[in-house]
């Protein structure tokens, strides 16, 4: 309970830090990323639970990425991160899970996920800020990439790329789970304020 309690207060801070640094009201982050100003005054409170949508949302609109809002302040130059030491970001009905390991970092940080997906599960993506490119590297098992409404099946040993401001979805194919390191490459800079 203590680290969870300790996590929504580093994501209360991080998210009002980066919100500050971008000259956004809580009302104009809000209509940006499509959050309601109650949800954001109640995370900037540390209090609620927000989802992984929300936090891709917030993350965009802020410029920056879902574990600038999640991590406190590195502790060393190099990290080494157990999957097993991070609770899954998103989990699905059938076991499916998505887990932020890192991100790196830089002016074009880069996210590294550990995805699992249970056969005949999806989760769908909204479209990221321009720039923002995605790759998937299946390292067991199937899936399908769906970008843009065309289906793309991505098997053990292959990476797919492509740009994530369209709308897109990752699918378990097959009969077993599919495993895959996803990475999404962040554009420079704050985000677009259009």
């Amino acid at each position: 309970m203590a680290e969870t309690e300790a996590a929504l207060r580093t994501l209360a801070h991080n998210v009002r830090a980066a919100r500050t640094r971008a000259g956004l009201s809580l009302d104009e982050l809000g209509r940006r990323a499509q959050v309601s100003k109650g949800a954001l005054v109640g995370l900037e409170k540390a209090q609620g639970n927000p989802n992984f949508a929300t936090l891709v949302r917030l993350a965009d609109t802020l410029g920056v990425s879902v574990s600038a809002l999640m991590e406190g302040k590195a502790e060393g130059r190099v990290r080494v991160v157990s999957a097993d030491a991070l609770a899954p970001l998103w989990t699905g009905a059938r076991g499916s899970e998505a887990r932020l390991m890192l991100t790196t970092s830089g002016s074009a940080p880069v996210e590294v996920w550990r995805w699992k997906l249970a056969p005949g599960e999806e989760y769908p993506s909204h479209p990221h800020q321009a720039g923002v490119v995605e790759t998937v590297s299946v390292t067991s098992g199937r899936m399908i990439l769906i970008v843009d409404g065309i289906e793309h099946s991505v098997e053990a040993g292959q990476t797919a790329a492509f740009d994530g401001d369209a709308p897109h979805a990752y699918r378990g194919a097959g009969t077993d789970i599919c495993h895959l390191i996803m990475t999404v490459h962040l554009p420079p800079g704050p985000a677009s304020t259009t």
